[in-house]
């Protein structure tokens, strides 16, 4: 059983911060399928009922989730020393992100998809864009760069297919040839950098560095 904090004597009261702590650690143990009104009720020693008067349904449950891990990431990232050039100061915002995602692995996909603005997310693209302009950026350019950057900004590339068994080339069938080629030569062989089948630190990074530098020579006109 997960247990998402130590109950030592006297329960705890229920609030809105334990229900989705409590979420956030069945997930990390779990995946996020396994989260549930039913489930996280169990884990805090509750009716599943009792938890509406903190979460209104099952979507609002997720948001929770979703905004408690931005601001996990706004902790870490907020802690980074901010002076100097803009790219390495982005660089290393970005990759502290990617580290907290790292212990949350079902974040990725859980972010891709909730509808509702998490105002820690966007809080975090707030200080992301502060940074750009302090950097040099006109705004003009920082909204183009979050469009470029997408979901790199806040650590992790989506995929664009999932080729299913891991990836491998005999996954796909002969009528792809250069994709059967190209995962026949790739190796991701890197499990605890990767966040999504071919989202690992490597690639991550080849492709973020791409886009900084790129958006760096659009910064200067060179």
């Amino acid at each position: 059983m997960v247990t998402a904090e130590p109950v030592p004597g006297e329960r705890l009261p229920l609030s809105r911060e334990r229900v989705l702590r409590t979420a956030v650690a069945i997930a990390d143990e779990h995946g996020i399928e396994a989260v549930t009104m039913r489930r996280v009720g169990d884990e805090l020693g509750a009716e599943a009922m009792s938890l509406y008067h903190h979460v209104a349904n099952k979507n609002d449950l997720l948001d929770g989730v979703v905004d408690l891990v931005a601001g996990e990431i706004n902790e870490v990232v907020d802690a980074l020393d901010a002076t100097g050039p803009w790219q390495p100061v982005v660089r290393a915002r970005i990759l502290a992100a990617r580290q907290v995602l790292l212990r949350h692995r079902w974040a990725p996909r859980l972010l891709a998809t909730r509808a509702s603005l998490s105002p820690q997310v966007v809080r975090y693209h707030d200080r992301l864009v502060g940074q750009l302009h302090d950097g040099g950026f006109s705004f003009d350019l920082a909204h183009h760069a979050l469009h470029a950057l997408g979901s790199r900004a806040l650590g992790f590339s989506q995929e664009l297919f999932d080729p299913g068994d891991g990836g491998s080339a005999g996954a796909l069938p002969p009528e792809l040839p250069s994709l059967v080629a190209m995962l026949t030569e790739v190796a991701h062989d890197d499990p605890g950098s990767t966040l999504g089948w071919c989202d690992d630190q490597t690639e991550f990074e080849f492709g973020l560095d791409l886009l900084l530098d790129g958006l760096e020579r659009r910064r200067t006109g060179s």
